[in-house]
């Protein structure tokens, strides 16, 4: 296995005790990281953005016997492209991350998928789907450049 290097981590010669020197006790659970420390354009970033987003429109669905099947599996996909990216980026040889990346760009498909089945099964809800088939859209293209690369 390779060692990851970053520009953002802290060299082991400045850990005091082996505990970053400034991480405080009260920091030390939280979820979501100091924006600033994080690069601008982080897929990893975008993909949990495209997953909460998500999330947050299924849950103004109204639930029908004939949706529910559509969000469970909408929200399956849409939170799977940023587990699946998550994945790749911990990969452990090319052929891995190839892999990986494969199923992200299969995840977004799907979502989109699933995102045009809701609009016909509810077609008050198209604005906020466009918005979101947009995004799955840029990442599809981006994970497919990724994937051919």
């Amino acid at each position: 296995m390779r060692a990851r290097s970053s520009k953002f981590q802290v060299p082991s010669s400045k850990l005091q005790n082996g505990v970053y020197p400034d991480l405080q006790a009260s920091q030390a659970f939280v979820l979501s990281d100091d924006e600033s420390a994080k690069p601008p354009f982080s897929l990893e970033e975008r993909s949990a953005l495209l997953g909460e987003s998500i999330v947050r429109f299924c849950k103004r669905i109204p639930r029908a016997p004939e949706n529910n099947r559509l969000i469970s599996q909408l929200v399956g996909a849409g939170t799977s492209v940023g587990a699946n990216y998550c994945e790749a980026n911990e990969s452990v040889s090319k052929k891995d991350f190839r892999c990986s990346i494969g199923r992200c760009k299969k995840e977004v498909k799907e979502t989109k998928f699933f995102l045009r089945m809701i609009v016909a099964s509810e077609p008050q809800s198209t604005d906020d789907a466009r918005k979101l088939y947009r995004e799955a859209t840029e990442l599809q293209r981006i994970l497919a450049a990724m994937y051919n690369k």
